[in-house]
């Protein structure tokens, strides 16, 4: 069974309506400062118009082309929206990505592709997020 340590929020400011924010970094951190070798780290947004993913980060024009494409794909302006607060879009598009996210660590580092980064989806900003992190350290032995 998993070792659970210590919650862990992280502050993650947007400064647009719809970006990805490479959390990645501020997320290996937090596994290190925890001491994690071996385990997994869970992820959970604490806002039901922001969501986690991961996708490329070599290229910052991935990240530019996925918000294009929901803006595209999920409008912000429908005139069929029954949500009074006008960000219908942003939930919508959060419950395409989902909330959490689940990654494992191995050797004290998170195991992630070459080409994979850890994002925050912003669907409703600018806004300052809250994540929730739980390391949970594999047993030893």
């Amino acid at each position: 069974m998993p070792t659970s340590t210590s919650l862990v929020e992280l502050s993650v400011p947007t400064s647009r309506r719809s970006q990805l924010v490479d959390i990645g970094p501020r997320v290996q951190a937090v596994v290190e400062a925890q001491g994690i070798r071996e385990g997994v780290v869970h992820l959970w947004s604490m806002h039901t118009t922001c969501a986690l993913t991961v996708n490329e980060n070599a290229d910052p024009d991935v990240a530019t082309d996925m918000t294009w494409k929901m803006d595209t794909l999920v409008p912000r302006d429908e005139a069929e929206y029954r949500h009074g607060e006008g960000n219908s879009d942003s939930h919508v598009k959060t419950s395409l990505f989902g909330p959490g996210l689940t990654l494992i660590v191995s050797g004290g580092q998170l195991v992630l592709g070459t080409w994979q980064g850890v994002f925050l989806a912003e669907w409703d900003g600018p806004r300052t997020r809250t994540i929730s992190i739980r390391p949970m350290a594999a047993p030893a032995g």
